[in-house]
């Protein structure tokens, strides 16, 4: 349970530093015959901090309250 909870604070940690993930894909802009042309569009994933907060008191929770459980 403490490798979880290290792990979970972690994660955590990184959604709270990195709020976004930015990604292309390739679309055809022009496909006329032969004349093919392509771009690269970009898209954005974004979360709040507060989902890193969230996660890290998560891990907090189970390294605190999970050995607990386990002895009852």
């Amino acid at each position: 349970m403490k490798t979880t909870g290290i792990a979970l604070i972690i994660i955590g940690l990184l959604f709270s530093i990195i709020t976004g993930v930015k990604y292309f894909t390739k679309e055809k802009v022009v496909d006329i015959g032969s004349l093919k042309i392509s771009a690269s569009v970009p898209h954005r994933v974004n979360w709040s901090p507060y989902l890193g907060a969230g996660i890290m008191a998560a891990g907090g929770l189970v390294i605190v309250f999970g050995k607990k459980a386990l002895k009852t």
